[in-house]
C-alpha cells in the first residue's frame, strides 16, 4: 500500500554509471552498504554486477547475509572488523573479512574457519580503523600462516579524496606503497590492493590498482567539489528521485503562520499544499530555514514552517494545485532539477547523510 510519499530508483542508471566508471578506472567493487546508499541494496547490488562490477562491499555481516539470501553470489567484502558473533555467519554465507588485529583473527579460529579469505585494512593517515603501517607486515605473515585464513587483500582508505589538491591523498599512497614493498620483500603477495573510492578512482589515477571501492559515484552523486567536474565529464547520472502527493490543499492569507513554533509565515494570499512526508522519513526538519525548494509543476516551492514528523507543507502562490499533484523533493521535473548536493549544500553537509537518511518508511520503487 502506498502512503503518497516513495522513491524511484533507476536501475539503469546505476548500471550506466558502473559500466562509466569501469570503462574510466578499471574493475569496480560496488558498495551497496547501508541500503545501498539510500537506494535498496538488493536492487543497487544487481544493477551495479549488471554493469560489471566484479564484487560488492558492504559495511556489516547482516548486509552481506541479506545479499546472500537474496541470491547474490558474487565477492562480498565487509569493510571492518565485526563483533565476535557475527563471524560465523559471515563465514558460513562466504563474506569476504576485513582484518586489522589479532583479536579478529582469533575470532576466526573460534569459529574453525579453513582458509577464509580476508583484507588486511591498513590506517595510512585517516586513523578511524587499520592496522598501523609498522605492524602490517606481522599481520600479514600471521593470516599466512593461520590455517584458518589467507592473505585475499590489502588495503587502506583516503581520507582527502575529494579534495585531488589536498597532499595528504598522496602522502598516504606513499606510505601504503611502502607497506606493500615490505610485503614484497617478505615474499607476501596478496591477489587484491586496493586504495580508490569513488572520488580517488576518478580524479587520482595513482590510487587505482586491482579495483576501484566505488560508493556514491555509482549513484550518480558528486562525492565532492573537488571532483564535480569529473562527474559532469563521465555523464554519471542520479539514480534516485524522491516525491510525494500532495494530500491537502487549502488557500491561506498574508500574515498566516504554520507549523510547530508557528515559525513559517506567509508574506502573500498563496495556496498551501501539505505532503505525507516528514522527518521520520528522513527529511531534515530545517530545510525551510536554508532554503531548500521542491518541485510542482516543475516550478521551485518553498517549504512553509519547520518540517514535522510526517507531513511539511509547501507555497504554491496562486497556482491551481490539486490533491494527488506529484511533487518532486529530490530528481527532475519538467526540466527542472532538485539534486541532493543542493540539499547538501544549504544544509552544510554531504549527499551521502541526506540519501542515507531515507528512512525504511520510503517505499524504493525500481523504475
Amino acid at each position: 500500500m502506498s502512503r503518497g510519499a516513495w522513491a524511484e530508483v533507476s536501475a539503469a542508471a546505476i548500471t550506466r554509471n558502473v559500466s562509466t566508471l569501469c570503462t574510466v578506472g578499471g574493475p569496480v567493487w560496488a558498495v551497496v552498504k547501508a541500503n545501498g546508499y539510500g537506494h535498496g541494496a538488493e536492487l543497487a547490488a544487481r544493477a551495479a554486477l549488471a554493469g560489471g562490477a566484479s564484487g560488492l562491499c558492504v559495511a556489516l555481516v547482516q548486509e552481506g547475509v541479506a545479499l546472500r539470501e537474496a541470491g547474490i553470489d558474487a565477492p562480498i567484502l565487509v569493510l571492518s572488523e565485526q563483533p565476535a558473533s557475527e563471524i560465523a555467519a559471515a563465514v558460513s554465507h562466504g563474506l569476504q573479512l576485513t582484518v586489522y588485529s589479532q583479536r579478529a583473527l582469533d575470532q576466526l579460529a573460534a569459529v574453525k574457519a579453513k582458509n577464509h579469505p580476508v583484507h588486511l585494512k591498513v590506517d595510512t593517515g585517516m586513523h578511524r580503523v587499520g592496522t598501523e603501517p609498522g605492524d602490517a607486515l606481522a599481520l600479514a605473515v600471521a593470516i599466512e600462516r593461520s590455517r584458518h585464513t589467507r592473505l585475499e587483500g590489502v588495503f587502506t582508505h583516503l581520507a582527502t579524496a575529494d579534495e585531488p589538491s589536498n597532499r595528504a591523498a598522496g602522502q598516504q599512497i606513499d606510505l601504503f606503497d611502502g607497506v606493500l614493498a615490505d610485503l614484497q620483500t617478505a615474499g607476501v603477495e596478496p591477489p587484491l590492493v586496493h586504495i580508490a573510492n569513488s572520488a580517488a578512482g576518478m580524479a587520482l589515477p595513482r590510487s587505482r590498482r586491482s579495483f576501484m571501492r566505488a560508493g556514491i559515484a555509482i549513484y550518480g552523486v558528486i562525492p565532492g567539489p573537488g571532483v564535480h567536474g569529473h562527474v559532469h565529464a563521465l555523464g554519471l547520472r542520479p539514480a534516485l528521485s524522491l516525491k510525494a502527493q500532495v494530500s491537502h490543499v487549502q488557500r491561506r492569507r498574508a500574515g498566516d503562520h504554520f507549523s510547530y513554533g508557528l515559525r513559517g509565515v506567509l508574506t502573500h494570499d498563496a495556496t498551501v499544499a501539505t505532503l505525507p512526508i516528514g522527518y521520520a522519513d528522513g527529511i531534515p526538519r530545517r530545510i525551510s530555514a536554508v532554503g531548500v525548494t521542491v518541485l510542482l509543476g516543475g516550478v521551485r516551492r518553498s517549504v512553509l514552517g519547520v518540517v514535522t514528523m510526517d507531513q511539511m507543507m509547501i507555497d504554491c502562490g496562486d497556482d491551481d494545485v490539486r490533491h494527488g499533484d506529484e511533487v518532486v523533493l529530490i530528481g527532475q521535473q519538467n526540466g527542472t532539477l532538485v539534486p541532493a548536493d543542493e540539499w547538501a549544500q544549504r544544509l552544510d553537509t554531504i549527499p551521502y547523510e541526506i540519501l542515507c537518511g531515507l528512512s525504511s518508511r520510503i517505499e524504493r520503487r525500481r523504475v
